[in-house]
């Protein structure tokens, strides 16, 4: 007679661990870049405003993210043809080395040049390394892991920002400058400790080769959570951008606490969707994702009551960290790695591409209806990518329209 003594416990399986070296060296070259954009992203236009004025300050910033944009285009052709790491130290390079000798000259043409250079670099870091950091994660833990990484590299953004225009005041542009260089320059060291896994596959089958941006964009399975994330992203821009306009003077305190509140918001639910898709799927979270956000947006069209003000930025940013998790990991789970490097550059392109039109559009129609309206009507309008959001939630393969 066989008795429970003589049967082994069962037990769960025991999770893969998250915070492996390889991931943990990645934080490096993560931090080190984005010290290194967000040090001098405010910084570059006023040292070019000192010369050229306002004009000058929007030519600095704007070639920064034109040349982010289209860097991020060709940046898996890059990946694809050299793999990551090379491509991934190519961009820090260029994030840094501009940097360093920025102060040489104040001339708008100097200066735009520096920023061209370093938006390229930029967008072959959150590429590249997006692509990079998706093959360190097992895939079992990605939701969670994805969101480990949105917090790696979004605090050391928080702090940046202000800290440098701080440093400006104590201790000059040049100081300022040398120092986001050489964050990003020293990163590059961490790089050649990182596995030599990339995404060059040309002995593959068919079915195993990259996908390029372009197919990626022609296929629903991936063009879907762009949508629905560039949806959310145009929101965002439009909160970082007009909330501090559209809020009576009487409370400008009341911005400076929603827009903290927004990040902190976004922040948890992004960890929070992580750890849920990774035992439910992410394609689940995705309208919920969508529907907080464009409630936020709606509640926060009272811009004349202080409280719908924090409360609103607090249920956008809600659904923005379960939107920017959601998406990101049902992208990477429907392609194959040597993928990343696609799913990165869409996503990024949804982000930056959705937060500029979002800040441009929204001025115009607040110009014609005021803010209050042109909130309402945001929210509204963003409702229209619950189309692609619940075609989501039908199983999808990338093969499948």
């Amino acid at each position: 007679m066989t008795t429970s003594a003589n049967c082994p416990p069962r037990t769960a399986p025991a999770r893969p661990s998250l915070l492996t070296r390889p991931l943990l060296l990645r934080f490096v070259s993560l931090v080190g870049a984005s010290v290194s954009f967000f040090l001098l992203l405010s910084v570059v236009p006023a040292y070019a405003a000192g010369s050229g004025g306002g004009n000058a300050a929007g030519l600095a910033t704007g070639s920064l993210m034109l040349a982010t944009v289209l860097g991020e285009l060709v940046t898996p052709r890059l990946v694809a043809r050299h793999g990551y790491r090379p491509t991934l130290m190519a961009g820090l390079v260029l994030l840094g080395a501009p940097a360093l000798v920025l102060t040489l000259s104040s001339d708008i043409a100097w200066v735009v040049a520096v920023c061209l250079l370093r938006g390229l670099g930029f967008a072959l870091t959150i590429v590249a390394g997006g692509a990079l950091t998706a093959t360190l994660i097992p895939a079992e833990r990605r939701g969670e892991g994805l969101a480990l990484v949105g917090v790696v590299s979004g605090v050391p953004s928080l702090v940046a920002l202000p800290l440098g225009l701080w440093l400006v005041t104590h201790a000059g542009y040049g100081t300022v400058a040398v120092t986001g260089g050489t964050a990003a320059l020293a990163a590059t060291v961490s790089v050649l400790g990182l596995p030599a896994a990339d995404a060059r596959k040309t002995g593959a089958p068919r079915e195993d080769r990259p996908v390029g941006v372009l197919r990626g964009l022609r296929t629903g399975a991936l063009l879907r959570p762009v949508l629905v994330f560039a949806t959310t992203a145009t929101a965002a821009g439009i909160m970082v951008t007009f909330l501090p306009l559209a809020v009576p003077k009487a409370h400008s305190g009341v911005v400076t606490l929603a827009l903290f509140v927004q990040p902190a918001a976004a922040t948890a639910t992004r960890w929070l969707a992580g750890r849920h898709g990774d035992r439910h799927g992410s394609a689940r979270l995705v309208v919920p994702g969508l529907l907080l956000s464009a409630a936020g947006v709606a509640v926060t069209a009272t811009t004349g009551t202080p409280a719908a003000v924090v409360a609103g930025t607090a249920l956008f940013g809600a659904g923005f960290g379960i939107a920017q998790n959601s998406t990101l990991a049902l992208m990477y789970a429907r392609v194959s790695p040597s993928s990343y490097g696609t799913v990165s550059a869409l996503w990024n392109l949804a982000y930056d591409g959705g937060m500029g039109v979002g800040a441009a559009g929204f001025g115009v129609l607040a110009g014609a209806t005021g803010y209050p309206w042109a909130f309402t009507m945001t929210a509204f309008l963003m409702s229209v990518a619950l189309a692609p959001a619940l075609r989501d939630l039908r199983p999808a393969r990338l093969s499948r329209s």
